[in-house]
């Protein structure tokens, strides 16, 4: 594959040229080589980081928890069980949003129902709204 300058790697990778420069200040693409012309000239593994970097955002994963995976595979590791112990973390953190949502759907079902059955003429003057004044069973 030959050199591809910043454009058309954008466009190959489905990514604005002005991400590829943020993603090289971020450490997580190398600087690429330049031409006689100073242009940015790209070779396909460019590509390859850039694909990582969607996937593992995708999989949402942070810049910086990205740039780690990509430091580890450049001094020579696999960071297969990096990446494991990351996504690992992820899950639990989505489970643990989960539960939170959970609950908070009962709290809002029962605030709800409870509403369902009040008189707005039932309110008292000094409370602003009833609904949120009565503590709810959760």
């Amino acid at each position: 594959m030959p050199a591809m300058r910043i454009g058309e790697i954008a466009a190959a990778a489905g990514v604005p040229s002005q991400t590829i420069r943020y993603y090289e200040r971020r450490g997580l693409l190398p600087p690429p080589e330049r031409g006689p012309n100073s242009y940015r000239d790209y070779d396909a593994s460019a590509l390859t980081r850039l694909d990582f970097i969607r996937r593992g955002q995708a999989a949402r994963l942070t810049l910086v928890e990205i740039a780690s995976v990509l430091t580890l595979r450049d001094e020579g590791s696999a960071p297969c069980s990096h990446v494991q112990a990351l996504l690992a973390t992820k899950l639990s953190e989505v489970q643990a949003r989960q539960s939170e949502l959970a609950s908070l759907e009962v709290e809002l079902a029962g605030l709800l129902a409870f509403s369902e059955r009040l008189d707005p003429a039932d309110c008292a003057d000094g409370q602003i709204c009833t609904i949120l004044a009565v503590p709810t069973s959760g």
